[in-house]
């Protein structure tokens, strides 16, 4: 009876096994990248853009293929933009880029520019003074410039540093 029943599982095994790989072959295709392919990388990763996440391009590029890396990687040359970045992505988050035509699709944009990345500072925010209790005067620096605003704090009174400060 246990002979039987080992038997029985070892069969059931052999035919998913079978059934699974039938169907990989089926349906799997090798990515048939080469070497100055136009691609487009996934934005999955990109943690530094700017914007909400669902506003966001899915796609940027077309970026060129540098090199492949095996059969499961491909380098391409970003650009300037986007030289935070490694550029070796899998091809799992690569996908061929096609030329449109432009008489067929005149609204279409042309190509996307990579959207601006985030500058993170771990500098405090300078106060300038202290205007009432709970009103900070702010000033901050970006790349543009610098801009002033008053800030609303809840709780300066208990905040010890800033009494120190001023």
């Amino acid at each position: 009876m246990w002979k039987k029943a080992c038997d029985t599982t070892a069969k059931c095994i052999a035919e998913v096994k079978e059934y699974n790989k039938q169907r990989w072959y089926k349906t799997h295709m090798e990515p048939d990248f080469k070497e100055c392919d136009q691609v487009l990388v996934s934005t999955l990763n990109f943690n530094y853009l700017k914007g909400p996440k669902k506003m966001r391009d899915s796609f940027l590029g077309p970026f060129t293929i540098i090199n492949l890396i095996g059969k499961n990687a491909v380098g391409v040359k970003l650009t300037e933009e986007l030289s935070r970045k490694h550029p070796v992505f899998p091809v799992g988050l690569v996908k061929p880029y096609f030329q449109t035509e432009e008489d067929k699709f005149p609204s279409r944009k042309k190509n996307s520019t990579p959207p601006e990345t985030v500058e993170v500072e771990d500098s405090p925010v300078p106060v300038n003074k202290i205007i009432k209790p709970g009103r900070l005067d702010l000033t901050v620096k970006s790349r543009g410039g610098t801009w002033s605003d008053l800030k609303i704090r809840q709780q300066i009174e208990t905040n010890a540093w800033l009494k120190m400060q001023y």
